[in-house]
């Protein structure tokens, strides 16, 4: 008669953090089973591959993980063929990690002036968190590094205080995900208040001008109408 059946236990031969299409391998045994023994991995309760060991040695499954859906969970059952009422191992989930798309840098408005505090935003539609953002001006780091944890962009706020904080900004992104890095587009602010700088001499300039010729008929009024005056004596 074989002897008594302990619950298997499935173990990972790498990391349980894996990558989209990686190839990963698990291991199923129960101690102190008498061979040959059955060994059946299941995912989601769905019969996934079955392999019969005649030694001690525990049984390999090797598996592609593909989408979201092969992460698990997965279990292992241990039978012996002339008694079907197996045992069943503890749970196995893989985190899949999937790599970030290229961020998107915006803000509410592209045109300022001086002295106006604006906001700029960082967001990656796609990839695991969390996700860490960095803002650049130039190729300057203007912040620190703002992680998310949740699928929300990085916010910032800038005090735009003359013409060299008009730009160019962009920022960048990153997960887990191995050498998946990505830089958002480029964007710029159009400071309005160069755009009417050259007008501003020549309102001034006007301004004093008409303020001179009221002055200038103010002073002339006594000597035009004293001598009207006198001409109708």
């Amino acid at each position: 008669f074989p002897g008594m059946l302990y619950n298997p236990k499935l173990i990972p031969e790498q990391s349980l953090t894996v990558v989209m299409n990686q190839n990963v391998t698990i291991s199923c045994c129960s101690a102190y089973a008498s061979p040959p023994v059955r060994y059946t991995l299941f995912k989601h309760n769905q019969q996934v591959s079955s392999l019969n060991r005649s030694d001690s040695t525990p049984a390999l499954f090797t598996l592609t993980i593909s989408s979201a859906s092969d992460v698990g969970p997965y279990k292992c059952k241990a039978e012996y063929n002339t008694f079907p009422d197996g045992k069943y191992s503890n749970s196995l989930n893989f985190t899949l990690i999937e790599p970030i798309s290229k961020p998107v840098l915006s803000s509410p408005t592209s045109h300022t002036t001086k002295g106006q505090n604006v906001t700029l935003s960082c967001f990656s539609e796609n990839g695991s968190l969390p996700i860490t953002y960095l803002f650049f001006k130039g190729k300057q780091s203007i912040s620190p590094q703002k992680t998310m944890h949740k699928k929300d962009a990085a916010v910032i706020f800038l005090f735009v205080n003359s013409s060299a904080d008009s730009g160019t900004y962009k920022c960048k992104a990153s997960n887990s995900f191995p050498n998946g890095t990505k830089y958002s587009n480029s964007f710029n602010f159009t400071l309005a208040v160069e755009e009417r700088s050259h007008s501003q001499p020549l309102i001034i300039s006007l301004g004093l001008m008409l303020l001179l010729l009221i002055i200038g008929f103010a002073l002339a009024i006594p000597f035009l109408i004293i001598p009207s005056y006198k001409a109708s004596e």
